[in-house]
């Protein structure tokens, strides 16, 4: 049973990032199925992968709340590492470029793109193994911070979005910010979330950047649907049609976030034992 809800819980994930990511690219770029789906079965493998490696219990509304978020971040750094460094694709569509660029110039040498992956996943390595040791000193005690200076370390992946999103974007569309210091701070308020319902330093971290992608996109995506993303910022609206089209799809965005919700208010009101704990 477990397995399923984790293969439920994946489904969900990736159905989000794919409805949010098809509703602001699809007037610009045009609606393709297996486009749509490629989150959703990113997010059916990672499920049960990432249910058994770091272990949740998935009978509870906490674990389903925690290993949504979990997924969501998988999701996407898989996502962003292919589309960065992998893929090959025609960039004048876009006003930023997707693919590695330094200040807007295109890197289109596949050797130097691999060889900056290389070093990309190294440096997610090393600051996955740092806060796992963080949580092994926790354990034996040996780390004695107090729990919301501890949140400061385990947010970092807000403070990674904030400066790879300035030396991707400022460049080309200017420094803000407000949207500099947007993601270190939504992400800590996550990482306090998750740190009421486990004192799991991975999972705390991972929630903290899974979640704060969820709502930043859902921000800029329906909050203000008639204004385009900055990769499009003065491109021409080549599929018009897709501006109805696609709100067929926003029920089953909805649905997700009530399923996210729905556990996370659950889960807050049964007894747990987290890193933070001040109800």
């Amino acid at each position: 049973m477990d397995f399923l809800v984790a293969i439920i819980t994946g489904l969900a994930a990736g159905l989000h990032c794919s409805t949010w990511g098809m509703y602001k690219d699809s007037p610009h770029e045009g609606f393709e199925w297996p486009k749509y789906f490629r989150s959703v079965v990113i997010g059916v493998i990672y499920g049960p992968i990432v249910y058994y490696i770091i272990g949740f219990d998935l009978s509870t509304s906490a674990g389903m709340f925690l290993l949504f978020g979990s997924i969501y971040l998988f999701e996407r750094v898989t996502l962003e590492i292919w589309k960065t460094f992998i893929r090959t694709e025609d960039q004048s569509k876009y006003f930023i470029p997707m693919q590695l660029h330094v200040l807007g110039k295109v890197i289109e040498s596949r050797r130097t793109r691999y060889i900056a992956a290389f070093f990309y996943v190294g440096a997610i390595l090393l600051v996955s193994w740092g806060i796992w040791s963080m949580y092994q000193l926790y354990l034996s005690g040996g780390f004695a911070l107090n729990p919301y200076i501890i949140l400061l370390f385990l947010s970092v992946g807000g403070w990674i979005s904030a400066f790879g999103g300035a030396w991707k974007d400022a460049p080309l569309e200017g420094f803000e910010t407000f949207k500099f210091f947007r993601s270190p701070s939504i992400s800590y308020t996550f990482a306090f979330i998750a740190a009421n319902l486990t004192d799991n330093f991975v999972i705390i971290t991972l929630c903290s950047i899974g979640f704060t992608i969820a709502t930043i996109e859902t921000y800029k995506t329906f909050f203000f649907p008639s204004r385009p993303r900055g990769k499009f910022a003065g491109k021409p609206i080549d599929f018009p049609e897709m501006l109805k089209r696609r709100q067929y799809f926003v029920p089953v965005y909805v649905v997700i976030w009530l399923y996210v919700i729905v556990n996370g208010v659950i889960a807050f009101s049964s007894p747990h034992q987290g890193l933070v704990n001040p109800f």
